[in-house]
């Protein structure tokens, strides 16, 4: 059959765009994974990443984006969205997704990455303190999250080993984030406003989740 020509994909997608089926196309794919005994809900990794837009001086309008914003990360400064995510423990599955702007802290976003049934959360250093915020008032949990450096150094060596686990449960939460950034190549913004490029990222997240569980699947 011939390829759908370019109006007809544009279409498509202000389609998806309009009824914000990425979202619900996620949640189709997990309902699936989920009854492939694929998504399991006893713990969940959250991570964010910064999704780059164009500054002022490079693009057509020579204007920010209202929607983008600049954050400071390490030393260097970056202009754009970010990207919030939960995924479970075991395999590395997205189940949970929010945008925002890059200024927005991650740990703001962590409510809406949890979907109520886990035991065990897992976090990076700028989590600290996560259990006390308001929001996570009468939550049952197991806070894993990774002690600053300036701590770990302090500490002996079960403190080291310890942190190298959390470490290394951590890790499943990158993985979907180089996916969509280098084996999708959205590293970069492709829309103005976080609406439609929200849209995007959660059809990449549906199909990031079945190339995580592609070799289960196809068993």
């Amino acid at each position: 059959k011939p390829i759908p020509d370019e109006t007809t994909i544009l279409n498509f997608r202000h389609l998806l765009e309009k009824h914000g089926l990425g979202k619900v196309l996620l949640k189709e794919v997990n309902k699936h994974l989920e009854n492939k005994g694929l998504l399991l809900r006893e713990g969940t990794i959250v991570d964010a990443t910064i999704i780059s837009a164009p500054s002022s001086t490079k693009n057509k309008e020579g204007k920010r984006d209202p929607e983008m914003h600049q954050t400071k990360k390490g030393n260097e400064w970056h202009f754009g969205m970010k990207m919030h995510i939960g995924v479970d423990d075991a395999l590395g599955v997205i189940h949970s997704m929010s945008t925002t702007a890059a200024n927005e802290h991650d740990v703001t976003q962590a409510q809406h990455l949890l979907h109520g049934d886990e035991s065990r959360f897992w976090g990076d250093a700028g989590y600290q303190g996560i259990h006390k915020r308001p929001e996570f008032e009468g939550y049952d949990l197991a806070w894993n999250i990774a002690a600053r450096p300036g701590q770990r150094r302090k500490l002996g060596e079960l403190f080291d080993l310890l942190e190298r686990h959390k470490a290394q449960v951590r890790a499943k939460v990158e993985h979907p984030f180089l996916r969509i950034k280098q084996q999708f190549g959205y590293s970069k913004v492709r829309y103005k406003g976080l609406g439609k490029n929200t849209n995007r990222l959660y059809l990449l997240a549906a199909f990031t989740n079945l190339l995580t569980c592609k070799k289960y699947l196809m068993a």
